[in-house]
């Protein structure tokens, strides 16, 4: 009669082992496997929340309050706000005009946006008015100052008139000028000694004062510290304690009446509500044309038979690949285990006791061994796995039906 069968220490019945790994041990592979691409992940995550963040707001926009840049006017706009002065920065007319309503000065910033709409709404404020590079909408505002014919180069000109804020700024770097046909202006900063023209003129009108700058460099970031630029520009904007800052905008598509939204695409472009109409009618038709309606399943024949062989050499050149000797080891036990006890009239639900004393039985084997043999430490290297599947392969063939 041959001895019970032993069982290796901390192997559970039926269990065959694989490669040896623990939770623990994958968990650690795949935090290696997955370190770098997490790594990118969370720099990415990183970047988007910091261009998620709100900024500051600014712009390139020349003349602008916001513009922190050499050709932006955010310097002064923050003297002046630290003076008291309330500064509110608009992009369009209707913004300008609603703005201008509770009082104070108008600054407008260059016309090359300006409609004639935009310059008559603009004439019909009670505010006073500071047109700073505006020489187009300062000849429609006072038709009585035109602009020199040839643009006076950029220097430095000395005040030479009675307004004080041009007297308490003394010297300005400016460039080009108008003239005063019929005298009533004041002329200040003329391009040369005895001129008649100047890059900055007064003109009272009807009870407000009408301001213009010919250029734009004295309130600009870069040139705001020279000569007397920020005393000009200080002074005349700093009047009031209310400045709405006007820069025109290509966006601006001029005034809209009261109560009414703002102009839509379609008002824009009315063509566009028949097109998108077209366009969803067309796409319709083509879904319904092209569409397919489901019937019943059919089974149709695959169109590659795949070997039951071909698979098995696919599989054993991934495990390969991977250097999955214990998973191919497993395997290889798996197999040889049904095959055997299907040959020894075992159910598949036989437990590993019973199995290796069948196999006793029919080899004459030491259970020692066969235990070993089907139930042992999983191959390490390739050498290991084919000595593994050789003796598998003897041990199956001494087993014979009973």
């Amino acid at each position: 009669m041959s001895a019970p069968p032993t069982t290796l220490p901390g192997l559970t019945t039926g269990e065959v082992l694989g490669d040896g790994s623990t939770a623990r041990s994958r968990g650690a592979e795949r935090w290696r496997r997955w370190r770098p691409w997490l790594v990118v992940l969370a720099v990415a995550v990183v970047g988007a929340l910091v261009l998620a963040l709100p900024s500051p707001p600014t712009s390139t926009t020349p003349g602008a309050p916001d513009n922190p840049t050499a050709s932006g006017a955010r310097a002064a706009a923050r003297v002046l706000e630290r003076q008291g002065v309330d500064v509110r920065y608009v992009t369009t007319t209707r913004a300008a005009v609603g703005a201008a309503a509770s009082g104070g000065t108008v600054l407008v910033v260059g016309d090359q946006w300006l409609s004639a709409q935009q310059v008559d709404a603009l004439a019909a404020l009670d505010n006073d008015l500071v047109l700073v590079d505006a020489g187009w909408a300062l000849t429609s505002l006072a038709p009585d100052v035109v602009a020199t014919g040839a643009a006076a180069p950029r220097a430095a000109r000395p005040a030479t008139c009675d307004d004080p804020d041009a007297t308490a700024a003394g010297t300005i770097t400016a460039a080009g000028g108008y003239e005063d046909v019929t005298g009533s202006a004041v002329l200040c900063f003329p391009s040369s000694p005895g001129a008649g023209d100047g890059a900055y003129v007064v003109v009272e009108q009807d009870g407000r004062r009408l301001v213009a700058l010919a250029d734009m460099e004295p309130l600009t970031n870069e040139a705001l510290a020279d000569e007397g630029n920020a005393a000009l520009v200080l002074r005349m904007l700093g009047r009031t304690d209310r400045l709405v800052w006007y820069v025109p905008s290509l966006d601006d598509a001029g005034l809209v009446p009261d109560g009414a939204a703002g102009a839509s695409l379609t008002d824009l472009v009315p063509w566009v509500g028949p097109v998108l109409a077209w366009l969803l009618l067309v796409l319709a038709v083509t879904v319904v044309w092209r569409g397919r309606r489901l019937g019943a399943v059919v089974a149709e024949p695959l169109p590659v038979v795949v070997r039951s062989a071909e698979t098995t050499r696919g599989r054993g050149r991934l495990y390969r690949r991977a250097r999955a000797h214990g998973h191919a080891g497993a395997a290889l036990r798996a197999g040889t285990a049904a095959r055997v006890a299907h040959r020894l009239g075992l159910p598949r639900s036989a437990d590993a006791p019973t199995l290796i004393d069948a196999l006793v039985r029919a080899t004459g084997r030491d259970a020692r061994g066969v235990e070993t043999l089907l139930y042992g430490p999983p191959p390490t290297d390739d050498a290991a796995l084919l000595r593994l599947a050789d003796d598998l392969h003897h041990l199956e063939s001494e087993v014979h039906r009973p």
